[in-house]
């Protein structure tokens, strides 16, 4: 993968080719090969060693620039059989999950590997991604996706329902896109380090509340509930204005630490036989 400090493409880099009409090509260079676009054809030993933002043309005589991908642009990119996690959300589950270069992340519910794809890119070059999934065709989807961006050593594919648990234990963090994840909180748990990170998206308010009383009965704390809304503008300086569509809701996050005790409950708060806390006795935010 590309380095900060390489001012010049190399073989085995992913790059983006941005033509003239806006539409990007992303691929990773090698020795030999050729793009073969709407606009005419590259060879990418024309590419390789050539600056970053440097301008290149086809056989067509058609102008390109040649640019790093951001993982927004990979992510983007991928071919998909499934909901993605969208980047507003990715970006922010990184840094709620406290994942960075050098982690052990758990992930379940591989999909088409766009998550698996954004964790790869945090924890390389010495961190891995155990990504699970109980669908052959998903996983085989999600392999071809981190391969065609160079990141396939990073992550480690698992064909498991996690109903059976995790191979690892002692993990930094676990992400958990599935439709009940109540039902995999002791599994979770036992693959998680003291203090690990927890986090799920989940589509429906209705499956929010499922997990959280199922986070409240096991080793979990600090636990939270957001949801992250994106207004795009139109970047045209004489008329900057928000764009005519824009991506409502695509997920609520939760959030939650293992720990090796809870904290007690606040004082006066009754909590029913199953576990619940009574809503009408859960102190609000702004109690004192």
């Amino acid at each position: 993968m590309t380095t900060h400090e390489s001012r010049t493409t190399h073989p085995g880099d992913v790059v983006l080719l941005l033509s003239q009409d806006r539409k990007s090509f992303i691929f990773v260079l090698q020795p030999g090969a050729t793009l073969q676009s709407h606009r005419g054809m590259i060879a990418h030993d024309d590419l390789i060693g050539q600056p970053w933002g440097q301008p290149v043309t086809s056989h067509l005589g058609a102008r390109f620039t040649l640019l790093r991908p951001s993982t927004d642009d990979l992510v983007r990119h991928i071919k998909r059989n499934s909901q993605i996690v969208y980047p507003k959300d990715a970006g922010y589950v990184l840094m709620k999950l406290g994942v960075h270069a050098g982690c052990r992340v758990v992930e379940a519910g591989t999909g088409s590997g766009g998550m698996a794809l954004v964790l790869a890119r945090a924890v390389m070059p010495e961190g891995h991604v155990y990504s699970y999934d109980v669908r052959a065709d998903m996983q085989a989807l999600a392999r071809r996706n981190l391969a065609r961006v160079g990141l396939e050593r990073y992550v480690t594919f698992k064909l498991r329902d996690v109903a059976e648990g995790f191979d690892e234990s002692e993990v930094d963090a676990l992400f958990y896109d599935l439709p009940a994840p109540w039902h995999y909180l002791e599994q979770a748990a036992a693959a998680l380090s003291g203090g690990g990170f927890f986090g799920c998206i989940l589509p429906t308010a209705n499956q929010v509340s499922e997990l959280l009383y199922a986070l409240e009965r096991g080793p979990f704390a600090m636990v939270q509930v957001e949801e992250l809304i994106l207004r795009p503008y139109k970047a045209v300086p004489a008329r900057l204005r928000p764009m005519d569509r824009i991506i409502g809701h695509t997920g609520y996050l939760i959030f939650a630490r293992k720990v090796t005790a809870r904290p007690p409950a606040p004082a006066g708060r009754r909590v029913h036989q199953g576990g619940e806390p009574c809503s009408d006795d859960a102190p609000s935010d702004d109690a004192p």
